[in-house]
């Protein structure tokens, strides 16, 4: 009884946390977070965040246990922080991410992060050893919740994307003044600086994040017909003979928040190839159903056997969705 009872001690909080996790991101995988939760919990994290880089050597140094119980409860605090926030993001992440491309990985390390959170005992034995990983957990959740954020103000992922990267390297002033036990501008000047390389990465690696908030609500490869209402969607292999006949339309609904307007278009493949760029009218936000776009093809090579897909990408570069067929001979 003593065994389960310490078990239950040690564990019970942290699988407690996991399966409102769990629950809530089942409950809310297609909703959007409310920006007022996510700039609040931003605040109080960055304040916390601050005031412990200033105080937290004094603390453990001063010999006093009750000392050193505030740094502990403010590190709890922040673990909890991290958490919410990653499960309030998480949901519009995972609409967003395409599984199978180069943006799931980003989804995959916010899953990871935050099931680290949840598990007091892998977080205290993983993170607390090792100062620079919270400085992971800080700059990555501060730019996951961002991402998320701006769009929901207006601002269109692209910007939002470049944006998040530089306020997260900025919001790391307070640890860098307290590490280099430097002046206030000179620690902004620094982390300044750190701001346009993280941009410039993300710029470069903007493939690589799914973007958020916008997601499909609705896809689908289709016979080519008069108009969109009388739609029939291809469910097998489609013969070569029959696509040439008939050519096919990528039909997609897109959602993204109200007030956003995004460019968009489908990039037509071959097994891996481009074959074709489509240019589509840009996304309006704020429609429940999503904004419907599609293009239609009907001129294929001379053998269009293989693997097609279809990528649902931002006028910048990030992929929203990816639609997939097969052609056989």
């Amino acid at each position: 009884m003593r065994q389960v009872v310490a078990w239950l001690g040690r564990w019970g909080i942290s699988l407690a946390s996991l399966a409102g996790g769990v629950a809530a991101l089942f409950v809310f995988r297609r909703g959007l977070p409310h920006v007022g939760w996510i700039v609040g919990y931003l605040l109080l994290l960055w304040l916390l965040f601050a005031v412990l880089a200033q105080v937290r050597q004094s603390l453990e140094t001063s010999g006093r246990r009750s000392r050193r119980l505030i740094v502990a409860a403010a590190d709890y605090t922040i673990q909890t922080l991290y958490h919410g926030l990653l499960l309030f993001v998480l949901p519009a992440y995972y609409a967003s991410a395409t599984l199978g491309s180069a943006n799931a990985l980003f989804l995959g390390l916010l899953v990871a992060l935050a099931l680290l959170a949840t598990f007091d005992p892998w977080y205290r034995a993983l993170v607390h050893p090792r100062p620079w990983l919270g400085y992971v957990f800080f700059v990555v959740s501060i730019f996951a919740a961002l991402n998320v954020a701006l769009p929901l103000v207006g601002l269109p992922p692209f910007p939002a994307l470049v944006a998040s990267a530089f306020v997260a390297a900025v919001a790391l002033t307070p640890a860098v003044r307290r590490a280099r036990s430097g002046t206030w501008p000179a620690a902004f000047r620094a982390t300044v600086a750190a701001g346009i390389v993280a941009a410039t990465l993300a710029t470069l690696g903007r493939a690589w994040i799914p973007p958020a908030p916008l997601f499909l609500a609705r896809s689908a490869i289709a016979w080519d017909v008069a108009t969109l209402d009388s739609l029939e969607p291809v469910t097998d292999a489609i013969a070569a003979g029959d696509l040439k006949e008939r050519g096919l339309v990528a039909y997609t609904a897109i959602y993204a928040p109200a007030g956003l307007r995004q460019p968009v278009s489908h990039v037509w493949r071959r097994d891996g190839q481009v074959v074709a760029v489509v240019d589509l009218s840009p996304v309006q936000g704020g429609r429940r159903e999503g904004f419907r776009t599609y293009s239609r093809k009907t001129a294929f090579p001379a053998d269009p056997a293989g693997r097609w897909t279809v990528d649902v990408m931002t006028g910048s570069g990030q992929l929203i969705g990816r639609l997939r067929f097969r052609v056989t001979p």
